[in-house]
């Protein structure tokens, strides 16, 4: 099997094939995927743009997309879509979502880089990011309204929970523009996962 993956170092050091069966090739730039020919292409630098998918569409082998926010109803292509936001992919359980026919061989795929599949259902944030998602918007909530520091509220999540981050170390690692473009998709299903507005604010400076 040779697969093309998309993404930056720091994304693709935590997928590993058997280089003795298998070939992985990693590319930086989109346009890449479309000059290899390959049996699985994973873009872990996913953004939902009509320019993206159209580009992906165009693929003649299974595309994987890091993709969380935007369910495949929405995208309008039949991807596999999983979880590979930063602290996740570390993970040997990856949470993934894509249509019926296409699950013998996504799991293969999987299986192939050594992580576990765990099907969700297609909606926003999955269930762990959407469960995280909310952990970081109430941090805000509460730093908004002065309630504590950054840096005690992310003492206190770990002592408290034993999470391997805080709040706030975890909204960095994940990128915050990775977390407000979830809230935003979530406040389309409830009004109660509005961004926080130290939240908002932050992201705007």
């Amino acid at each position: 099997m040779h697969i093309v993956m998309l993404g930056s170092e720091s994304l693709t050091k935590d997928w590993t094939i058997e280089t003795s069966l298998h070939k992985l090739t990693r590319v930086y730039d989109p346009l890449e995927f479309t000059q290899i020919n390959a049996d699985v292409y994973i873009d872990l630098l996913f953004e939902f743009d009509a320019n993206r998918v159209a580009l992906l569409k165009t693929l003649m082998a299974p595309v994987m997309i890091n993709d969380v926010s935007f369910p495949l109803k929405e995208i309008g292509e039949p991807f596999i879509r999983f979880n590979g936001w930063s602290t996740f992919l570390d993970k040997p359980v990856i949470e993934a979502s894509c249509m019926d026919d296409l699950k013998d061989t996504a799991t293969s795929i999987f299986k192939t880089l050594d992580k576990k599949v765990e099907w969700v259902p297609d909606t926003p944030g999955f269930i762990t990011p959407r469960i995280i998602t909310m952990i970081i918007n109430e941090a805000y909530y509460a730093l908004g309204d002065g309630v504590s520091t950054k840096t005690d509220i992310d003492i206190a999540m770990k002592l408290g929970t034993g999470y391997p981050y805080g709040p706030f170390e975890w909204s960095s690692l994940i990128g915050l523009k990775n977390i407000n473009e979830l809230l935003q998709q979530l406040m389309k299903l409830d009004k109660k996962y509005s961004p926080a507005p130290a939240l908002t604010k932050e992201l705007n400076v």
